[in-house]
This record gives C-alpha cells, structure tokens and sequence, in this order.
C-alpha cells in the first residue's frame, strides 16, 4: 500500500445514490470520470433520512444510539444539541497524526462546537450550519397579515397558516444555500492551490448544500433535460393503503397537491440540481490534479442522504422509510492505492464505514468500537471476510418524533414503526416497496428471523429501542428472540 493519502470528501446534502449511476439519467460527467476511475460502492446507505445524524455517522463511524445526535441540533425541536460525551471524530485522530485539515461548507454535526473544535482548520472561517435558530411567532403573525393568494403555481404547495412552500422553481437564487456552495467551492479550490508544495498529508471536506430542496439550478442546467423525457417513477402510482397513514397524509395534503407533469418538473428540476453540483466538483477536481498530488490522494464523493424524488408520490425525504431516503452515492478514487480501476462494490456499505477506512489509510490504530468496518479490502480488490449481509437504519423521528427501525437484506426489508403499523417488502420480486407483506401469516417466519437481525444489532449497537413497558413494547417478536435457540 503506497505512503499515506491525502484525502479530499465532497459531501452533498440531499442527493440520490442512484443518481451517480451511469444507468441513470442524471448528467454528472464528473463523478462518472470519478467511478471510471476508482470504486463505486452502489449499494451505499445512511442510518437516518436526516442531514445531524448522518452527518455525525459519517464523522464519528457511530450510529445514532452511540453517537447521540438524533435529529436536527440547529432548531428548537432538537433532542440533543450535539455529540454524547466521549464520542471522537476521526478528524481529531488524523489531526493529531500531523495530517494538515481544513474543513469548509456544511457542518451540520453539532450546534455545542465548531470543526475547529474537533480538529478542522476552517479557512476564513467559512463553514455553515452551525447556530441554533429558532423560529418564533413573530414571523407567522406577519405572515397572517399578509394577502394569502389561494392560487397555487407550478411547483408550490399551498400550506394555510404555514406559507407557501415551493418545491422547484424556474428562478436561480443566488442567495442562501447556492451562494454558500459556490464560496465553498471557492475556498477549496484556493486551499487546494496552497497545498501544491505541502510536505505534509492533508485532508480536507468540502460540505455542499445542493441538491436539497427548493430545487432551483442556473437555467443552463436545467435545459439540459427536456420534460417529456423525464418518467414518472415506477411506483408513483402507489395508493399508500397498506402503509402507515402519516405516509397517506404526506401525499394526500402536501406532496398530492402536484400534477403529475409537476412531479415531473420536479424530478427534472432535481436531476439538473445535481448537474450543476457536478460542475461545481469538477472544478474541485481540476484544482486536485494542479497540485500534482491527485495520485496519492483519496478522493471520495457522497452525500448525507437521499429524497423520494416522486417515489411513491413524494419527495423530499422524512419518516416513510423507504430506499429514496436512505440509498446514497459513494463513489471512491484512490489512483496509487485501488487496482483495476473501474469497479462497482455491490455490498452493503454504510457512512459508519468512512471513519475506519480513513483511520487504516491514515496507519493510525484504536481500539475503539465503530458501528462501521474499513473499506480499505474492497479497495484493495479484496472482499473482507464476514461483511454484513444487512443494513440497518435508526430513526426516532425528524422534527416530529416518531420512533422507526428497519433491517433490509437482499431478499427482505422490514420496518418496525412504533407509531402504526409495520411494513415488510419482499425486494426480490417488489423492489420498488409497493406491496407490504407484513400482515400476511406465510411471511411470519421471515418477519421473526428479521426481527431477530433488527435485535442483534440493538445489542451491539447499545440502542435505547430495548423497553418492554405494555405500551411501548410493539415489535411483533420482542428481544428475547435475540436468544432463542430455533
């Protein structure tokens, strides 16, 4: 294995795992070169359909359970404000291995400390997403004064009481999240030109915050892709019936309000979004390959987490618990350290994985528990003997508290929800999660060996889902299945 790599980690907020495929139609020349060129891990999940715990997964190679940060810490509907007592980033262990790091972008992992607090140098102090803001009453009681037009336009969502939201739109704003992209982009291109001559190995992340909604991209991308060749997915026509009713009332009071050439417009407008981020990595990449140093530098791009995208008829993401939400890109270049460039890793791999992976690159040891496993094997060409046969998700709601748990091995997926009813799909011949099995008497035994799985995983992982108080203990086969000899 060559002498330690730089490492440079773009991660978007927001973006689709199967937008990166080259069998999707998604325009992303640059991460396609990217694969080409290294790895794709394309079945690449995260633990939570939310930016905090993902983004602390990713930093800490711990699942919510272990790392505390289960929703947003930056509004007031937090459950914790930042990371458990004790947890260590990775950025701290490569930091204090003389690695140089600069951090730039979204945070997003605790509202209590800054990256600076955690290793990062932040260059000009360029980072976002880190102030607690609370909305208060005031703006709503303005928003009572104001004329309410009850004439919804292409891609808006009426919503009395609460504003107009819009999902997409044809106007680029230059403000907000795209004017934060393009200085991130801006401070990593300068950064990376500073490091041409650097003796040292250096890591740095960029943190993008496209292509979360309202989609709006600059015109140029967005005509890339004409409207009637953009599909509805395969499941859009799902009635939702046999799944939980919060699901029902996402579609029937917001997301249904679209027709569906807005949906359409929508999925256009998304894809574009990723085009445009897509641009904006390739200028990263370019100042990469100006320092001469891309040959020994890990380059990883991958996001926080994905949106439904018109799957099911929703978009955004939130508690429906499906794939849309979860499945997210991971594509990984390594020119001196990964063989037969070009591969695709169809394994489960979850963002818990980066930290160790980063850790072993880096030659640095610990003895410390990681809910995630190095890649480095796979990128070796190597697959690691005993890889998970599953993935797993913890979510204890968004800014509504629900609690959700679910398991998915290639064959099944099972969701337990505390708040209603459960789902079970049977992936092989129902891989779009439209038929929900879980009520049926002949799927009892899969259902029990998978909650079985969803228990074991709770035991190592030191997950708070263990109560057996009558009102709480719901799942259908309790944890002492965990111990059962059949």
């Amino acid at each position: 294995m060559p002498d330690k790599p730089n490492i440079l980690i773009v991660m978007t907020d927001h973006q689709r795992g199967d937008t990166v495929l080259p069998e999707h139609p998604a325009i992303t020349p640059n991460v396609s070169k990217l694969a080409r060129q290294g790895v794709s891990f394309t079945q690449a999940f995260c633990p939570s359909p939310h930016c905090c715990p993902s983004r602390a997964t990713f930093h800490s190679g711990l699942y919510p359970s272990l790392h505390g940060v289960w929703n947003n810490v930056c509004n007031m509907h937090y459950i914790y404000r930042g990371l458990r007592e004790g947890v260590r980033l990775w950025s701290e262990d490569l930091a204090g291995a003389d690695y140089q790091m600069l951090f730039t972008g979204k945070w997003h992992v605790s509202s209590l400390e800054r990256p600076q607090d955690r290793g990062w140098d932040v260059p000009g102090g360029h980072f976002t997403c880190f102030e607690l803001c609370a909305e208060d009453w005031k703006g709503y009681r303005r928003l009572a004064g104001q004329h309410h037009s009850t004439e919804r336009k292409a891609g808006q969502i009426l919503r009395p009481g609460y504003g107009t939201y819009t999902l997409y739109g044809e106007t680029y704003d230059q403000e907000n999240a795209h004017q934060n992209d393009l200085k991130s982009v801006e401070v990593a291109c300068q950064e990376l030109g500073r490091l041409d001559k650097s003796s040292q190995p250096w890591t740095m992340f960029v943190g993008l915050q496209g292509p979360h909604d309202p989609y709006c991209v600059p015109g140029k991308y967005l005509d890339m892709y004409r409207l009637d060749d953009i599909p509805l997915p395969p499941n859009y026509e799902d009635s939702l019936e046999d799944k939980p009713r919060i699901y029902q009332r996402l579609r029937r009071t917001r997301f249904g309000q679209l027709t569906d050439r807005e949906v359409r417009d929508g999925i256009r407008h998304f894809w574009a979004y990723c085009t445009y981020l897509d641009d904006m990595f390739g200028q990263i990449l370019d100042a990469l390959e100006r320092t001469g140093s891309a040959d020994n530098t890990l380059v990883v791009f991958c996001s926080d987490h994905g949106d439904y995208c018109g799957e099911h008829g929703l978009f955004v993401k939130g508690i429906p618990c499906f794939r849309g939400a979860y499945h997210v890109p991971a594509v990984v270049r390594w020119p001196a350290g990964i063989p037969r460039p070009g591969r695709r890793i169809d394994e489960f791999v979850s963002l818990a994985d980066f930290a160790p992976t980063f850790l072993e690159l880096a030659g640095i040891k610990t003895d410390r528990h990681f809910t995630g496993q190095s890649l480095v094997p796979f990128l070796e060409d190597r697959t690691p003997a005993g890889w998970r046969d599953d993935i797993h998700t913890q979510c204890n709601g968004v800014e509504l508290y629900y609690t959700q748990r679910s398991v998915t091995t290639k064959q099944h997926k099972y969701v337990f929800n505390g708040f209603d009813d459960d789902e079970l799909y049977d992936l092989q011949n129902d891989p779009h999660e439209m038929h929900n099995l879980v009520d049926r008497v002949d799927m009892e035994p899969v259902k029990r060996q998978l909650c079985r799985r969803m228990w074991r995983f709770a035991h190592d992982e030191g997950d708070m889902l263990l109560n057996g108080y009558i009102t709480v203990g719901l799942v259908p086969f309790g944890p002492a299945e965990l111990f059962s000899a059949d």
